[in-house]
């Protein structure tokens, strides 16, 4: 199973195509796939509460509450999120921030997220409208960090920086089956007896002219 998670406000912008064509690439490797629109979920911040610290479970009932099962059996999590501010988008970072429950769970309880031996991979797509050095940095460390508390390994990233307008993505000569192509190795990747991921995919900045220098990118 590999689940996908489209954290851009706006549907049908650059993140989800790529999102989509990550999550095709999945399927056509034969994995079954689920995309979750995290804009359509209805989820509170994390209110650092506390109440997971003895249960490891979140009190707050909300949509969150079926996100979390999904989270923790899926095999494979295909992350995409445009760039705000250096950062991901606030539906991304609403349910990452929700995973404090998991971080209980997981290290002040002491129990495993997934299955007892389960190899889980995530995968992180970002688009932002700038292509400065710094742009994802902040992003993927954030990225990582969840990761690691849901016991899902690092697989890789898709970076495409100058891309701004909606459709812009469609622009960039490989971006479409450079995301395709990064489902199927996932899946491959998960398939494998190897315990660990397969070389990293590297970032693919994009080559793309700018219609304005923006530190926080349209999606």
């Amino acid at each position: 199973m590999v689940l996908g998670l489209a954290g851009s406000p706006r549907r049908g912008g650059n993140t989800e195509l790529l999102l989509d064509r990550a999550l095709s690439g999945a399927a056509s490797a034969g994995a079954q796939v689920e995309k979750v629109v995290l804009n359509r979920l209805k989820a509170r911040p994390c209110q650092e509460c506390g109440s997971c610290d003895t249960t490891g479970v979140c009190k707050m009932k909300d949509e969150m509450q079926s996100l979390y099962p999904k989270l923790e059996k899926t095999d494979g999590i295909v992350l995409a999120s445009p760039i705000f501010f250096m950062s991901l988008s606030a539906q991304a970072k609403t349910i990452i921030d929700r995973c404090q429950a998991f971080w209980s769970r997981k290290y002040l309880l002491g129990r495993h997220i997934g299955r007892p031996g389960q190899k889980r991979l995530g995968l992180f797509i970002a688009t932002g409208g700038t292509n400065r050095g710094y742009t994802f940095k902040p992003s993927i460390t954030v990225v990582k960090s969840f990761f690691s508390t849901i016991e899902v390994g690092y697989f890789g990233e898709l970076l495409y920086g100058s891309v701004d307008a909606r459709g812009d993505i469609l622009q960039h000569p490989s971006a479409m089956d450079d995301a395709f192509k990064a489902g199927v190795r996932l899946v491959e990747a998960l398939l494998s007896e190897d315990t660990e991921p397969a070389l990293p995919l590297e970032a693919t900045p994009a080559k793309m002219p700018t219609s304005r220098e923006a530190e926080s990118a349209n999606c």
